[in-house]
């Protein structure tokens, strides 16, 4: 898997984390570079954790399934990526509560990363060195949910569900890439 593509997976799987963060910027009545950082470090680190959990998982299996692995990576990439555009439209208000205690936050971080989980299993498909790989998908979670922090406090709620509809189409692509390769219609 080549450097673009990784980030472009980091970027979808980041958009979840991003949207959380962006309430939880909305929440602070003044900038707070602290807890900007905080909220970077859970949602970067659970970023990073999850795919690393689901590749040992995955590789558990992998062998057992080589033949059709790839339409294995595409529908759980496609299933994930559909949930977050579902996610998108839905009208009610989903900014969590603004607090930044350990409970609250690693709820938040379990719950924006189970897709990440997902994509490690399919890491371990297609091979992926993952040391590198969740280093790079936790680097730009953490850097996005700073961001994300910042722009919430600056702007709202108001890009979250772009936010989400962007990274569900983006792992789409991504499964609907990886499925094309390997049926030798791509050449990657």
């Amino acid at each position: 898997m080549s450097l673009a593509e990784l980030f472009v997976i980091a970027v979808g799987l980041s958009m979840d984390a991003f949207a959380v963060s962006v309430c939880k910027g909305l929440a602070m009545p003044k900038m707070n570079w602290k807890g900007a950082l905080l909220v970077g470090l859970y949602f970067g680190g659970f970023q990073a954790a999850m795919p690393l959990f689901g590749y040992f998982l995955g590789s558990s299996f992998s062998l057992a399934i080589r033949a059709y692995d790839h339409w294995v990576a595409f529908i759980l990439l496609a299933v994930i990526g559909a949930n977050m555009i579902k996610e998108s439209f839905s009208k009610e208000d989903e900014c969590p509560n603004p607090d930044l205690d350990v409970k609250n936050m690693v709820l938040l971080a379990i719950a924006t990363s189970i897709d990440a989980l997902a994509v490690g299993v399919t890491f371990a498909f297609l091979n992926v060195d993952i040391l590198p790989a969740v280093s790079f998908i936790g680097s730009v979670t953490f850097f996005l949910s700073v961001a994300g922090v910042k722009a919430g406090n600056a702007f709202g709620c108001r890009y979250k569900s772009k936010a989400e509809l962007a990274g569900g189409a983006i792992l789409i692509l991504m499964g609907f890439k990886i499925l094309l390769e390997h049926l030798g219609i791509l050449f990657g």
